[in-house]
């Protein structure tokens, strides 16, 4: 667009809307240039409507410019029809209300915005539901789902979308406003009734042009819909239009009833093929879901509970009882013909379950020993009796090609997601991936199916809807798109008149040569821009639900989309391409996207693909102030062992001073730390001074092996503690409690010989060059551990934020040092070290309720399944909370950074610890998360340790 019309366009928009709601900015644009496909439109800006009226006056405004305009929901659309060139309508920001529920009617009144989830929670006291749940229930909207005639597991069923949608509030690009329910309307205007004559004289092509005996058809217009003898349904038919015809306002759906008890029955089979051989055996047994994947999507650590078998249905059945519903199960299993099943009715495990499913979408983008897979035939659909036949055919093409992938979906309805191993970089495999996408619309249309049988046909498939309708039916729906958007400005290139399916592949703007980065990258074999690509756009990071994961803070604080990790994977992206974000390393917007990125780590456990955004925002600080001046924090906190290595010897009068406010608030001033948070107190003694006192001789400096007497005179266990910055300087405490415990368990203590640091200030800040000096001071210092003690004995880390960067972030730093490697694998956390050196032991029994925090490191790179179950064992009754305590080593402190931080505890840690009982234990073994308690609630957590040695000392 000439740099004048897109200036007075920018204008015309922020005069007819409310302040904010056009936003033209970088960062806006490179947001939505992607969603969850392979495609890349990079928009002229973005409009967040907060009522239909923006929504008229931004497309009278783009009809004057003659600018398209595309309407987004979650950005999940994996075919990219959520991407446009023009103006992007944003409807998950202000138009995402649940506006009316009529329990009598079962009907909902919802906005386009409104996340599924938010649905569903507001009709469950009612006993109902919405029946379609796509895996991206969390996030995705109304809105999408009504534009790609969502599904989702229950649909065996509940059906698609468009089975509940009664009536639709819509503006079409003209501007024309419709309510589009079953039935033409009296009278109908110009609009609908050059529809209906177009329908009346096609009637014969309408009733013998789709494929039949086909649940999951979703590929094209529905226009059969508007037959006579299928009630002329304009809501329906209007359902998976992509967003091509009209924008909706409003919608009014249908609700089923939730069914008052659920059983997950899990079929295990030889494999895929068999598996979907025997999937329609199960439709006579009215089952709620009938979905299938194979082992390849399911990591050796999530296979517990799984039956025998490499590939497994996942059939749930519903009923008035647990009982009834179970014997439902039960019955099933016995059809199924399965080489071994079983029954899952609580809850919980239902729902570990249902995450292995649901996380598919993205495991499936990383394959088996390595290799990148991506979308694009996602979701084909063939009649369920013929799955198992075209499961085969579609292995054989994917062998003819060289390609592989990992076949999952609702197999009961006949459809199959897969990622497949395309190269989409170089020149030969796009023109391969051309190649296979013809001979497999061909196999799908030669088993009776369906180009899509979920999420729409998009860039990725429209241009081959002519291989399953034909030239005539697709001249028809052409036709239907120009009845209701003559200048083609609604969402264009997107199912007709498509663009190649090969074009605007998101992958072409990337360097052509590797990025020179400094941490290694391991899992995506060194290269920064493979890293980068992890982000497949699932958007999992926009969960706001309750549940035991962290990611991602920040964006759960903000709501703003710069703040997910997808946000910021998509800018890093743009950074790289140079087109949108041109500062490259120097980007003001990359950086700011990045500011409220807490490094929690979450994102690396729970995204999944396995997106680092902490490592990536360390690799980015290191970039963007090499040779230039850097924030006052990464100078005060982010050399936090440095200082406070030297202010030890002066600890009881720097705590006096800093009981001094105006002192207090000076030195605050001058630290960059935000003047809400008071400075923690210095440790009057650091902890291995006392160590050294307590553990004596050669165990104190290292030079010993740890061995000894045990209690009751038997063989010590060798361990060496890792005295990290916060528990030497700020809480010895928790080291004290360490060895008191350890030491009953049976442990002989070693010390570290000198000076040790896991880099953790030095990593978030960005400071890696200083990082790398730190690490390799510190492997030479335990090297002569590394060579005895630590062959056979732990390295116990009492803060997990250190336990994580040793673990993680020391070898991927120094990838090129062996020892970086042995001593990351010796690291163990408190109580991973009493599970697998002292599994005997037995802990004091408490008999208490315990609340808190399980440090958000732990939960993503380290196993919190120690710790539940020694607290367990101990007499702790209670969950710890998810999420981020929000202050998150230095974010907390600093400048500009509280009042997230604050929101990040109010969202999970704070309700936790006051719906605990009053008699609580507040059990939190990371500082900050107990740091973030004292400060916010005036209470005092403590680590696990101090918890079970205070039960030593009182013989409880």
């Amino acid at each position: 667009m000439d740099p004048s019309d897109l200036a007075d366009l920018e204008s015309a928009l922020a005069a007819a809307l409310p302040p904010g709601a056009a936003d033209f900015s970088a960062t806006a644009r490179a947001l939505t240039a992607m969603d969850a496909s392979n495609y890349r439109r990079v928009p002229l800006g973005t409009v967040t409507p907060r009522h239909p009226d923006d929504i008229a006056a931004t497309l009278e405004i783009c009809r004057a410019y003659g600018v398209p305009v595309v309407p987004r929901g979650a950005g999940t659309s994996i075919a990219g029809q959520a991407t446009g060139t023009g103006i992007v309508l944003d409807f998950t920001r202000r138009m995402n209300a649940v506006l009316d529920v009529d329990p009598g009617s079962r009907t909902a009144l919802v906005q386009p915005g409104t996340v599924l989830d938010a649905l569903r929670a507001a009709v469950r006291p009612h006993g109902l539901t919405f029946g379609p749940d796509p895996s991206t229930h969390a996030r995705c909207t109304l809105g999408g789902m009504i534009a790609n005639n969502a599904c989702g597991a229950h649909s065996v069923a509940w059906g698609t979308t468009a089975d509940h949608v009664r009536e639709l509030a819509v503006l079409t690009y003209g501007g024309t406003a419709l309510r589009l329910a079953r039935g033409w309307p009296d009278p109908p205007g110009p609009l609908l009734t050059a529809a209906r004559e177009l329908i009346d004289g096609n009637l014969a092509l309408l009733r013998t042009g789709y494929p039949s005996g086909l649940p999951r058809r979703i590929s094209g217009y529905a226009l059969d819909a508007l037959l006579p003898e299928n009630g002329a349904d304009l809501a329906r038919a209007f359902c998976g239009s992509e967003g091509t015809l009209g924008i909706v306002t409003e919608a009014l759906v249908g609700l089923v009833e939730e069914p008052a008890a659920r059983a997950l029955a899990v079929l295990g089979y030889a494999d895929e093929t068999a598996a979907a051989d025997a999937a329609p055996a199960l439709l006579p047994y009215h089952p709620l879901t009938v979905e299938g994947m194979a082992d390849d999507l399911v990591p050796p650590s999530r296979r517990n509970g799984l039956p025998r078998g490499r590939a497994w249905l996942f059939a749930e059945t519903g009923g008035g009882t647990p009982a009834e519903a179970g014997a439902r199960a039960e019955h099933l299993v016995r059809a199924a013909g399965a080489l071994d099943a079983a029954v899952v009715s609580e809850p919980a495990a239902m729902r570990a379950l249902w995450r292995i499913r649901e996380d598919a979408a993205g495991t499936a983008t990383r394959l088996p020993g390595g290799g990148e897979a991506w979308p694009g035939w996602e979701d084909c659909a063939v009649p369920p009796a013929a799955l198992g036949a075209y499961l085969r055919d579609f292995r054989a093409l994917l062998d003819s090609y060289g390609l592989r992938g990992a076949p999952f979906g609702h197999f009961g309805e006949g459809c199959v997601h897969v990622r497949i191993s395309f190269d989409l970089i170089t020149a030969a495999g796009v023109r391969a991936f051309r190649a296979f996408s013809e001979d497999l619309a061909a196999l799908v249309v030669a088993h009776g199916g369906s180009l899509s049988g979920e999420h729409g046909d998009g860039r990725a498939r429209a241009e081959l809807l002519p291989k399953m309708y034909g030239p005539e039916l697709v001249g028809l729906f052409t036709r239907f798109k120009d009845v209701w958007d003559p200048a083609g400005g609604l969402n264009p290139g997107t199912l007709v008149r498509p663009a190649p399916l090969d074009e605007d592949l998101r992958f072409a703007v990337l360097p052509r040569e590797p990025v020179d980065v400094v941490f290694g990258y391991p899992e995506d074999g060194g290269d920064f821009r493979a890293a980068v690509r992890r982000c497949v756009g699932v958007a999992k990071c926009r969960d706001t639900g309750p549940g035991p994961g962290v990611m991602c803070p920040s964006y759960r604080a903000t709501g703003e989309e710069a703040h997910s990790t997808r946000g910021r994977a998509r800018l890093l992206h743009e950074m790289l391409a140079g087109e949108v974000v041109r500062d490259g390393w120097r980007s003001r917007e990359v950086a700011d996207a990045l500011d409220l990125c807490l490094s929690c780590k979450g994102c690396r456990s729970d995204c999944p693909v396995g997106v680092d955004m902490a490592t990536y925002k360390a690799e980015f600080l290191h970039h963007h102030y090499t040779g230039r001046i850097r924030p006052r924090t990464h100078y005060t906190l982010g050399r936090l062992p440095g200082w406070l290595r030297a202010a030890a010897p002066l600890a009881p009068a720097l705590n006096a001073l800093a009981r001094i406010p105006p002192l207090a608030s000076l030195a605050k001033l001058a630290a960059g730390i935000t003047p809400e948070r008071a400075l923690p107190a210095l440790a009057p003694v650091p902890f291995t001074r006392w160590a050294r006192g307590r553990l004596g001789g050669e165990a104190a400096d290292g030079s010993g092996d740890g061995s000894g007497d045990g209690p009751g005179g038997g063989s010590k266990t060798a361990a060496v503690l890792w005295p990290d910055t916060f528990t030497e300087y700020l809480s010895p405490e928790a080291g004290r409690a360490a060895v008191t415990v350890l030491e009953a368990a049976g442990f002989g203590l070693v010390l570290p010989p000198g000076r040790v640091c896991c880099g953790l200030t030095y990593l978030t800040t960005g400071q890696l060059t200083r990082a790398r000096a730190v690490l390799r001071r510190t492997l030479g210092t335990m090297e002569p551990l590394l060579d005895t003690v630590l062959g056979t004995a732990p390295l116990v880390v009492l803060e997990p934020s250190c336990a994580a960067a040793l673990s993680t972030d020391l070898p991927e730093l120094l990838p090129d040092d062996p020892r970086a490697a042995r001593l990351a694998a010796s690291v163990r956390t408190f109580a991973g070290t009493l599970a697998e050196y002292a599994p005997d032991w037995a802990p004091p029994h408490l008999d208490r309720p315990a609340a808190g925090q399980t440090h958000c490191h732990h939960h993503a790179v380290l196993d919190p399944a120690a710790d539940r179950s020694l607290r367990a064992r101990a007499g702790l009754h209670g969950e710890l909370a998810g999420g981020c305590c929000g202050l998150a080593g230095s974010f907390g402190f600093e400048k500009g950074h509280y009042e997230v931080s604050v929101a990040c505890a109010e969202d999970r840690l704070l309700p936790s610890v006051a719906a605990a009982p009053p008699d609580a234990l507040l059990v939190a073994d990371g500082y900050s998360c107990r740091t973030q308690l004292a400060q916010l609630t005036g209470r005092r957590a403590r680590h696990l340790a101090e918890v079970l040695a205070d039960g030593l000392r009182t013989g409880a």
